[in-house]
């Protein structure tokens, strides 16, 4: 064997043979435990990052010790490849997004091979592909028939320039993000998936312990997320006319709410801007109609209606109090959504911070009607946290209903209301039913035909899939597919027969990302969505992948899979069995202001800390010229955050790759950091990483020069080793060898790869520490240490690992490392013939005595009398007392 580590050579040459053996190909064996373990799969955007390293490594580790303890492991990959960055690549490059996704899928896929992972690429699959999308379309016409899937018009955003509809993460400050416009909101129709429909179960499934693999965080996350809230639904009653001389919402305006139990403080109602109510009044009212449009321009969504300022306007209507009968003021609110609930809110100052500030901003009145016992008085020009505070609260200055608590009054009032017929007590949800129509082009085509007499007719099934062009290049000027003459070339209404038009919209790429790891299970069925392939895999064992995606994505692949077993394709209730969320990749960020106030990042590899005396790091300064920039320019210090391309901080895989090896790559970021946890870059561990691995090589080599074929036949089995006479240093390196191996065989089992890699340098320090080869059973108790080491290191390292258990022999025994047996702690080898005490002499350190194992009280005090420590301190002195502490020290008192 080579005599230095040529990680390049080395890791060629094991991939090489894993190649030629195909020995990753899974299939379905009932006679071996299945375990199902998958990363969330990449978006193709180029190039892989640290975080995909990270990741990949994290289940390449799980997936790899699991076979060798006798699993049958499926590790599968492919792409979510359709979306938005694709559209944005072909109006940058002018190239059709297929192009530029193909590409890239290339180019990553080759990177993942040189990472030397254990994937299954026979089971790939990318989300644009029409044998994979087909399926979504196919679905969603199920959905369609059992009315899980149904039409409405919905409020998106529009920029009047390009004349297409954005997504909210599109919208910059109210503005278009590639024209800059001023972005409206219009309505227009779309399809959604009733999701709320699922809402108790899927709920019921992260509040109960039906999902005890997850973690805590992610649970809460969804929980919140889904939302379900016991409240009141009532009305506010009213005889508002339309222009055709009825009532208004039937001359009731509903709203929802859990606090009930401050009706008597309510003030003002709130309506949303597209609020029947809103828009009667605007008709008459041209200060309210411009106020309408401006609310058009702000976010559709809770989370940006949360950070935005609250405004209103009056629309001069009253409604009438469903208990006092008192006229309350209705006013438009740009923070009320028409989507949620009824599209109105009741205002009550007192007890919601929100209503507090929008009253005060407005002049309106505030009433108190809650008090908690020991609080201040009411200031009605500050908020404090125990106006809001039910728990504590008792209602005041409310009639009836006075000197309640929050329970007493919300039973009371929906009692009051419901026998006046204007409320009841009833459950809602913040969860709302999933749209899932995009006005873009580089999606799965939602199989619609639109007729003119028979309106959205489904695509018949046998006309499946509904291919989405390739050839299209988004140019700015809307969906492309309005324009595709070959798209909507010859298509009629399945119904009539009549010249009909494709239907447009895609799907939200989130659909393909819900159900992809079933598909896995069969990749190349054509024939069905999933068969037996998915009986045999699913559950998925473990799931890993970003706590970024631990709401949406999640949560829609938990509502498909119950979809598909409600129509019976699958048999799971929940899609994973265990979660993990892998903490982000960092490093320093640095900056500095242009003179045009523009932000110009800089690569870590050209700047050097500014410290204090204390060593803390003050700023930073530039150790390479940068452009114009000489060295020494003062540059500012941000800290450390994610990697990104955008703010230069990002480290290449391949660079690392190149320089260093996979395994090095690898093993660095799953020694420096728990999975859980995030991993701050640092080059200095990279290189410590990289000097272990030849630390490994060296002495793979010295063991490679002694003669060692005898032992490595003994080491075959565990029984054989029953034979070997070990010397005294032989057992004690034995021993130090299967103590690290138990605790790693431990940390493999609750993936706490970090210390798992720290074992691994223990038995390297243990092996480079023996010197006594003279000793009875030395070089076997080397060999042993070292194929256990290197099983060991394997699933981080698996190309050093492969090369040195194939050179050193023990493939030609133990079988290749991908599918040799696990090693197995030696019970006898933990057994110790002797255990080494502290000797103390009148309470201090004097020394140690090795004693037999097994010795009993007596036998260590003659051991310890008989000391010269204790000889010498003594001075010919009797001693007065013994104490024995078991396993630890003798304490002996003259």
């Amino acid at each position: 064997m080579q005599d230095k580590y040529q990680h390049t050579e080395v890791e060629s040459a094991a991939q090489a043979h894993w190649a030629a053996h195909d020995a990753y190909r899974v299939t379905e064996d009932q006679s071996k435990k299945k375990f199902y373990a998958c990363s969330m799969l990449p978006y193709p955007s180029g190039k892989l990052h640290m975080g995909h390293v990270r990741n990949y490594t994290i289940n390449d580790m799980l997936t790899r010790q699991l076979r060798m303890s006798g699993y049958n492991v499926l590790m599968p990959m492919g792409w979510d490849a359709f979306g938005l960055p694709a559209e944005n690549a072909a109006l940058k490059n002018g190239v059709p997004p297929a192009q530029w996704t193909y590409d890239n899928i290339a180019y990553m896929k080759k990177q993942m091979q040189a990472m030397g992972l254990a994937i299954d690429w026979s089971r790939e699959v990318a989300t644009c592909d029409p044998d994979y999308y087909q399926w979504n379309q196919w679905l969603f016409l199920k959905m369609l028939e059992k009315g899980i899937a149904y039409r409405k018009t919905q409020v998106v955003n529009w920029d009047p320039v390009d004349q297409t509809v954005l997504a909210n993460e599109q919208v910059i400050d109210g503005r278009g993000w590639r024209t800059g416009a001023l972005v409206e909101k219009r309505e227009i129709p779309g399809y959604y998936l009733k999701i709320t429909d699922y809402a108790p179960e899927l709920l019921d499934f992260v509040t109960g312990d039906k999902l005890p693999g997850w973690p805590e965080r992610v649970k809460l996350m969804q929980e919140n997320w889904i939302g379900k809230s016991e409240g009141v639904r009532f009305a506010f009653p009213h005889d508002i006319l339309g222009e055709d001389g009825t009532l208004i919402g039937d001359g009731k305006l509903y709203v929802f709410t859990t606090r009930a139990d401050t009706i008597m403080g309510v003030t003002f109602c709130a309506v949303a801007p597209e609020h029947p109510l809103a828009l009667h009044a605007a008709r008459t009212n041209h200060h309210l109609a411009e106020f309408i449009e401006e609310c058009k321009k702000g976010g559709t969504t809770e989370a940006e209606l949360a950070t935005q300022e609250k405004k209103g306007m009056s629309t001069g209507l009253f409604v009438n109090h469903p208990i006092t009968g008192e006229p309350v003021e209705v006013w438009v609110g740009n923070y009320v959504l028409m989507g949620y609930g009824d599209g109105a809110v009741m205002g009550v100052p007192a007890h919601d911070e929100r209503d507090f500030a929008f009253a005060l901003k407005y002049g309106l009145e505030i009433l108190q009607v809650v008090q908690v016992d020991g609080e201040a008085d009411f200031d009605f020009e500050r908020w404090q946290d125990w106006y809001a505070d039910k728990q504590r609260g008792v209602t005041v200055n409310s009639d009836n209903f006075s000197g309640l608590t929050y329970k007493e009054a919300v039973t009371a009032v929906a009692h009051a209301l419901e026998k006046l017929g204007l409320g009841e007590k009833k459950t809602t949800w913040r969860l709302r039913d999933w749209g899932i129509s995009r006005q873009r082009y580089w999606g799965t085509p939602i199989p619609i035909i639109h007729c003119p007499e028979h309106g959205a007719v489904p695509v018949p099934e046998k006309d499946l899939p509904v291919v989405l062009p390739q050839d299209c290049i988004p140019d700015g000027s809307g969906n492309p597919l309005h324009k595709h003459e070959g798209f909507h070339a010859g298509v009629t209404c399945p119904v009539c027969g009549q010249a009909a038009r494709r239907e447009t919209d895609t799907m939200d790429t989130f659909v393909d990302s819900s159900w992809y790891f079933m598909r896995y299970c069969d990749s190349q069925n054509s024939e069905k969505m999933v068969a037996e392939g998915a009986d045999y895999w699913m559950p998925m064992d473990q799931y890993i992948g970003g706590i970024e995606h631990a709401i949406l994505h999640l949560l829609y692949a938990r509502f498909w899979t119950k979809v598909m077993r409600d129509l019976g394709l699958v048999k799971v209730d929940e899609p994973f069995t265990k979660l993990l969320t892998q903490g982000m990749v960092l490093n320093h960020i640095y900056s500095r202001r242009t003179d045009k106030g523009a932000k110009e990042y800089f690569w870590p590899h050209d700047v050097e800390h500014v410290l204090d005396d204390a060593g803390k790091i003050m700023g930073a300064k530039l150790k390479n010229a940068v452009g114009d920039l000489p060295v020494g320019t003062p540059i500012d210090y941000e800290g450390v955050g994610t990697m990104s391309k955008s703010k230069n901080n990002g480290i290449d895989p391949q660079e690392l790759i190149e320089k260093y090896g996979a395994d090095t790559a690898r093993l660095y970021t799953m020694f420096t950091a728990p999975p859980e946890a995030t991993l701050e870059w640092n080059d200095a561990a990279v290189e410590g990483s990289y000097r272990f691995l030849r630390r490994v090589w060296n002495f793979g080599v010295k063991l490679s020069t002694l003669d060692a074929v005898a032992a490595n036949a003994s080491v075959a089995g565990a029984a054989s080793l029953k034979d070997v006479a070990f010397g005294k240093e032989a057992k004690a390196l034995r021993l130090e060898v299967h103590s690290v191996l138990k605790q790693v065989d431990y940390d493999y089992q609750r993936m706490q790869y970090n210390t798992v890699v720290s074992g691994t340098m223990k038995m390297l320090n243990a092996l480079e520490d023996f010197k006594a080869l003279d000793c009875p059973g030395a070089h076997v108790a080397l060999i042993e240490g070292f194929g256990i080491l290197l099983r060991c290191l394997y699933p981080a390292t698996p190309h050093i690992s492969h090369a040195l258990w194939t050179q050193l022999g023990y493939a030609a025994h133990l079988g290749d490392l991908l599918d040799a047996a696990w090693p197995q702690v030696d019970a006898q080898a933990l057994v110790q013939d002797e255990i080494e005490l502290m000797l103390q002499v009148n309470g201090k350190l004097r020394g140690s005595i090795f004693v037999p194992a097994q010795a009993d009280k007596a036998q260590i005090e003659a051991v310890a009398l008989a000391h010269e420590a204790f000889l010498k301190q003594a001075n010919g002195a009797a001693a007065k007392k013994v104490i024995v502490v078991p396993g630890r020290l003798v304490n002996v008192v003259v």
